[in-house]
């Protein structure tokens, strides 16, 4: 499978796979040096699972974006994948051409999701409308009313030119308040983000 994997990326227009590795320690030992833009992790691991693998590089490589490609399609897998840092969820059936789309997706600051995975995070929030919901408490972080909206939103998998639409913003704007949840959040990224607001406590 990971070679097979190689063989697409080198093939697309755009990527190269700089390396590969069968197991967590290996990667952590290399990666950091390496500093890929993308890296495409499994959960399943013979040795430290996948997601675990996330939470150890991240801090170490904070403008690398990490993808999880894996086979578990549970909610507790998902929602720790992105709490760890993952910033996409794709199943290992994904076709060639979807996955070196959701590669590009990640390139543009976009959040791929196999679509099974992306209905089980929208489920979580479908019934919780914009208006009227607050989210509060230590894990805010002091966010201003509009950044809590744009976090919402962020949460329910909308991308950020709907964002842009459904908040009347311009794309530069709706840009300043994912850098200002961020910093406040304490966090890299937006699966990060997605993780404490799931976490925090959401309510009418």
């Amino acid at each position: 499978m990971r070679e097979l994997l190689v063989e697409w990326i080198n093939l697309a227009d755009g990527f190269r796979c700089v390396s590969q590795y069968g197991n967590t320690r290996s990667a952590l030992m290399h990666l950091p040096g390496e500093k890929p833009a993308i890296v495409l992790v499994d959960i399943n691991l013979p040795d430290l699972n996948g997601i675990e693998c996330v939470r150890r590089a991240k801090p170490l490589m904070s403008e690398t974006q990490f993808v999880m490609l894996t086979v578990f399609k549970d909610s507790n897998h998902i929602f720790e994948a992105l709490a760890a840092g993952a910033v996409g969820y794709l199943l290992k059936q994904t076709p060639c051409e979807q996955l070196i789309a959701s590669l590009k997706q990640v390139h543009e600051g976009g959040s791929p999701m196999t679509s099974y995975i992306a209905r089980k995070v929208v489920q979580s929030f479908r019934d919780r409308p914009v208006q009227g919901i607050r989210f509060e408490g230590p894990a805010a972080g002091g966010l201003s009313p509009r950044e809590r909206q744009v976090l919402e939103l962020l949460a329910r998998g909308r991308f950020y030119k709907e964002i842009c639409e459904t908040l009347a913003l311009s794309k530069s704007t709706v840009n300043t308040h994912v850098r200002n949840i961020y910093e406040k959040l304490h966090v890299h990224t937006r699966g990060q983000a997605i993780a404490k607001f799931n976490q925090s406590g959401v309510r009418d």
